[in-house]
This record gives structure tokens, C-alpha cells and sequence, in this order.
């Protein structure tokens, strides 16, 4: 049985460390989604920081003793900058000023949280999340120190851009606490699809009836969001094309929304001639209504009831697979029986080296699945997980492939 690979963080210990600056407060909900994603923390803090958020609280939210003293005598030896980064998996600043940037590019190491940085072992990653104001952060200063901390293999998470607590706007917010554990987790994936250009298409299509009708399905889209995040956390270069659905873009991924399936093929081929692989998770409709109204359609008495034409779709994964030089293709068949005979025939007629097969009743709208892999070999199980550990499995799966 294929053992189903759980969230990259979990039993990693994180130092977290907090500098100056207003967006601390962000700090709070960021410690808390560390421990969600079954890490632990334990929380440094600098006399700047400690003005802005209170050692007490990080305790509470962390579990842990939060030290800001590099003399506290309750590390043994009074050694708190070996022995707290000697016990790290990571290092992550979040926020990051511009003066402990500046600190950082330059090897001082007047407090502890600066003093923890230089002291760590060099298989310990450091990441910073730098957090200003768009002036500092565009200084020629600032700049060279993030290109001295870019070639000393410091891992720069943002910044984000837009409104900022004087008032102005621009580059400089940290990110966000969802988007920093986004980053997280991507830090701690062996990079299995590193370089490769992964285009995948999620969620249902909606065909129109009139205005404000259409044709639709249950589909929620989050398996599809699911995979292009896990594809991302494994090094791709990741677009993601959408049907409609209430989900935010996964990280680090650009997403195209379309609304029909004749939209999202237009989508696929626009961009496919440069992709290494296609995961086509997509439910999209077989058929199109013909004869659109183009005004609301009325309801009437009687037997007077609206006919409707229709015409197939085209299959997209299948046109892709039979393209002269096609990337590698993944496809999905949601059946509601049969699914071992019905996603073989599947997989033979789209000709594709991979088909993921699942009951559609057990999937839609939920936030677990059990998936059965198609390929030359016959077929094996993925037991059922949570979508984003079995994402996560299905990209190994596919690394393994291609």
C-alpha cells in the first residue's frame, strides 16, 4: 500500500523570530498556523519587537518560553544563540526590519535573534520576511543588503505590495501569515519538479441557458487547487486555468478563470505549446447549449416548457495527448460505478500514460478522496486523505514518471 505523504512541516521546529515593526501583530496568527501545520515553535523576539507585540502573548500562542536575551540564564551555559539553533530545523523572520536586514548582510550579531542567525549550522535554512515602508525598502542600501543576503543563501519571502500602516502604498508589507506558511511548506519539499512548466486546468464549467441560467456540475475545484499548490511547493513553474468556484489562487501560482468549456479549451491551447506537463482535474461539461437565449427565459403555465439543443464540447484532454509533440498528460474520471472498467476504457481512448479515477459522490464539495492511478502497469490505490496530502502524493506520483 502506497503510504500517503503527510504536510512537509509537521514535527519541524521553527525558530521564529520577530523584529520591529507594526507587522508583528501578523506574527500572532503566523505562529498559530505553524502549530496548525504540526510544527513547533519556538518564538525570539528583539527589544524592538517586544514594543509592538508582548513576550507573553507569543508564549501563550507558541507553548514555548519566548527568549529575548541573549544573557538569559535559562539556557544552559548562557548560550541561548547555540543552543536555540542548534535544535532549529529553520530560522524564519517574520518581520524583518530594514536594520535587522542591514545586521544580517553584514554579520553583526549585537542581540540574540542576530547572534542566533550567524551562530546556526549551515543545514539550517534562514528565511526572512522583510516588513517596511516602501521608501526603505526601495533604498539602494536596502537593496544591496538583500543581494548580499540572496548570494549568503538567505531565502527572501516578499514583500507584498499595497496599503501600509503611515499611510502609503507600495512594496514593503510583509506577507501574509497564509502565504508565509505557503512558503514554508515549499522550503521543506524536495523539489521533484523542479523547472518544469505544470499547466492545470480545476473546478466545473458553467454552460449558459440564458443570462442567468446555466448548465453546471458539483465540482468544487478543490483538488484541482489542491495539486497546482502542491505542484508549486515542488519547484514548478505552475499556471492554474478555473472554472467558477469560491476558492483563493493557490500561492505562487498564475490563474486564468474562465467560465465554459469552450473558454477553458481556448485557455489550455493559448499555453500549452510551452508546458512539460497537463493535469487536466477539471470537470468539464460534455455539452453546450445551441440555441442560447439571449434575454431571461419566462416561466409559463401549462406545458409550454423551454426546448433546449445541444451540441458536444470539445475534449480537451484528449486533443492535447494527440498533439504532435504533447506534454505529459494526466487526466481525472469522476464515475459514479464502475470505475475500474470505465476509467481503463478512459484512460485507452484519451491514449494518455496516467488517469486518476475517483466516485464523484465521494469527492465533490469535500475535503477528502481516495483516488485510484491508472496507467500500463493496471491500477493501485490512493487510500483516502486529506485533499492536500493526497496532492501532494499524486505530484511524487507523477515525478516518478516523466
Amino acid at each position: 500500500m502506497t503510504t500517503i505523504v503527510s504536510n512537509p512541516l509537521k514535527g519541524k521546529h521553527i525558530v521564529l523570530g520577530l523584529t520591529g515593526g507594526i507587522a508583528c501583530y501578523k506574527a500572532a496568527e503566523l505562529c498559530r498556523s505553524l502549530i496548525r501545520q504540526e510544527a513547533t515553535v519556538q518564538v525570539v523576539m528583539t527589544d524592538s519587537a517586544c514594543q509592538f507585540m508582548t513576550p507573553v502573548t507569543m508564549q501563550a500562542l507558541s507553548g514555548n518560553t519566548v527568549y529575548a536575551n541573549q544573557w538569559d540564564a535559562r539556557i544552559h551555559n548562557n548560550m541561548a544563540h547555540i543552543e536555540l539553533s542548534r535544535a532549529a530545523h529553520a530560522i524564519l523572520i517574520a518581520p524583518c526590519s530594514t536594520d535587522f536586514i542591514a545586521k544580517l548582510a553584514h554579520g553583526h550579531c549585537d542581540d540574540l535573534l542576530s547572534a542566533l542567525c550567524v551562530a546556526r549550522p549551515a543545514q539550517v535554512p534562514l528565511l526572512i520576511a522583510p516588513a517596511m515602508n516602501v521608501e526603505m525598502w526601495q533604498k539602494p542600501a536596502t537593496q544591496r543588503n538583500i543581494r548580499q543576503l540572496i548570494d549568503d543563501n538567505v531565502r527572501i519571502l516578499g514583500p507584498g505590495e499595497g496599503d501600509q500602516a503611515c499611510g502609503e502604498v507600495g512594496l514593503g508589507r510583509m506577507l501574509e501569515p497564509d502565504q508565509l506558511i505557503a512558503e514554508m511548506l515549499a522550503a521543506f519539499t524536495p523539489k521533484s519538479l523542479a523547472g518544469k512548466r505544470v499547466l492545470i486546468t480545476a473546478g466545473p464549467t458553467f454552460e449558459p441557458i440564458d443570462p442567468v441560467r446555466g448548465l453546471t456540475n458539483l465540482s468544487s475545484g478543490k483538488m484541482g487547487y489542491a495539486i497546482a499548490q502542491a505542484a508549486y511547493e515542488a519547484g514548478a513553474d505552475v499556471q492554474l486555468i478555473s472554472g467558477p468556484t469560491a476558492l483563493n489562487t493557490p500561492y505562487g501560482c498564475i490563474r486564468h478563470q474562465v467560465q465554459t468549456a469552450q473558454q477553458m479549451h481556448d485557455a489550455v491551447f493559448d499555453r500549452i505549446s510551452k508546458q512539460d506537463i497537463f493535469i487536466s482535474v477539471a470537470a468539464v461539461a460534455d455539452w453546450r447549449i445551441t440555441n442560447v437565449s439571449k434575454q431571461k427565459l419566462k416561466k409559463n403555465t401549462g406545458d409550454d416548457f423551454p426546448k433546449l439543443t445541444f451540441e458536444q464540447n470539445p475534449d480537451i484532454l484528449a486533443e492535447v495527448a494527440a498533439l504532435s509533440r504533447p506534454p505529459y498528460c494526466v487526466g481525472f474520471a469522476a464515475e459514479s460505478e464502475n470505475l475500474i472498467k470505465y476509467s481503463t476504457i478512459k484512460r485507452l481512448k484519451k491514449n494518455i500514460p496516467l488517469l486518476v479515477g475517483n466516485i464523484a459522490q465521494n469527492t465533490f464539495g469535500l475535503n477528502q478522496n481516495e483516488i485510484v492511478l491508472f496507467d500500463d502497469k493496471g491500477h493501485h490505490s490512493l487510500p483516502l486523505a486529506d485533499k492536500t496530502n493526497l496532492a501532494r502524493q499524486l505530484i511524487i506520483e507523477i515525478s516518478h514518471r516523466i
